[in-house]
């Protein structure tokens, strides 16, 4: 379990502002269980659902953000849960870009890639490896689409959400699976201990003028779609 622990340049989580947060929030006065809960729920609400400018980002980044999509939200909550000794893993994959249509502007769904690299956390617990993929989209978001599509039931593949139930979303911590985009998968990069490892050897593939679009304007219109999703159902 010594490699799942590591303090590493991405996981960064001896950061004073790591280790400040850590003891403001008494995390390390919970029971395992409760720890891995109180950590989700911070990562998952009071880092909202938003779209940082680079996925390779360190946590205490990403902190500062007080933002994170997949990727960066996987980072942030892998280094919290390392700093209360809660050994963590990452899981690779490859989305189709499908699923966030309605959230991304015409010329960034013309530019982007048809795949994208999604990223979530795995969490070892009771003996076995859960998935955290639940933490990326904060509930004022998630309520917000409910608002949207009060009726809708089954599959619902959009808005950055790919799931087989919409009525039954499993994006809360029980000591079980978490889930909210893995319907978009579409290929397996396998886990690796530590993102720094995995951006070594997987970035995402718009370079040039995709790049400086989405960097610096693409993004920024999906984080304000997202934001104002979020004022459908009264949520600031």
């Amino acid at each position: 379990m010594e490699n799942y622990l590591k303090n590493t340049a991405m996981l960064n989580y001896k950061a004073q502002q790591i280790t400040n947060l850590i003891k403001t929030q008494q995390w390390n006065n919970l029971n395992e269980f409760d720890k891995i809960g109180a950590i989700f729920d911070y990562v998952q609400n009071k880092i909202l659902l938003g779209y940082n400018k680079f996925d390779n980002l360190t946590a205490t980044q990403v902190l500062a953000d007080g933002i994170g999509q997949c990727n960066t939200k996987a980072t942030l909550i892998m280094a919290l849960l390392r700093a209360v000794g809660i050994p963590c893993r990452l899981h690779g994959t490859k989305v189709t870009k499908v699923f966030q249509r309605s959230l991304m502007p015409e010329i960034m769904a013309k530019l982007a890639p048809p795949l994208i690299v999604h990223t979530w956390a795995e969490v070892y617990f009771n003996g076995i490896w859960l998935s955290l993929e639940g933490v990326i989209t904060d509930k004022a978001y998630i309520s917000g689409l409910q608002k949207m599509f009060p009726e809708h039931k089954g599959k619902f593949f959009d808005y950055a959400v790919a799931v087989k139930d919409f009525s039954n979303l499993q994006i809360d911590w029980k000591g079980e699976n978490t889930t909210v985009q893995q319907q978009a998968v579409v290929e397996d990069l396998g886990v690796f201990d530590t993102p720094d490892e995995f951006y070594s050897e997987y970035k995402q593939t718009y370079h040039g003028l995709k790049k400086f679009m989405y960097e610096n304007i693409g993004r920024k219109i999906m984080t304000k779609k997202v934001a104002k999703i979020r004022q459908v159902n009264g949520w600031l």
